[in-house]
């Protein structure tokens, strides 16, 4: 004998269990002075990660000297944000911590 409740209360579980995406956030660093080739290994990247429907966080990290190059933090973030055009968008600007200049990127929300 079983208790067919509980079966049916279980096939919904796992069903629901298939279909439910948890959204995890992927971090990507760059330095003030990347090369083009390795920025755009790191787009790609960051565009897959998007499909996927993931968060990223870019991490522009400035070691010794390089901390007096913050604008050029802020001109890599920019090209970033062009590079990614319509696949995901803004989540939270471009801001300081300690030694790292921090932006997160959230995917598009795609109606079915």
């Amino acid at each position: 004998m079983m208790d067919y409740g509980k079966h049916k209360y279980q096939q919904s579980k796992k069903i629901q269990k298939k279909t439910h995406h948890t959204v995890q956030t992927k971090e990507i660093k760059l330095r003030p002075f990347t090369g083009e080739h390795d920025f755009g290994i790191k787009m790609r990247h960051v565009s897959e990660f998007l499909e996927k429907g993931d968060k990223v966080k870019i991490t522009v990290v400035f070691r010794g000297r390089e901390l007096q190059f913050k604008k050029q933090g802020e001109v890599m973030l920019a090209k970033v944000t062009e590079a990614i055009g319509e696949q995901g968008s803004v989540e939270k600007n471009a801001t300081m911590e300690g030694r790292s200049m921090i932006m997160m990127i959230s995917p598009k929300k795609t109606t079915p």
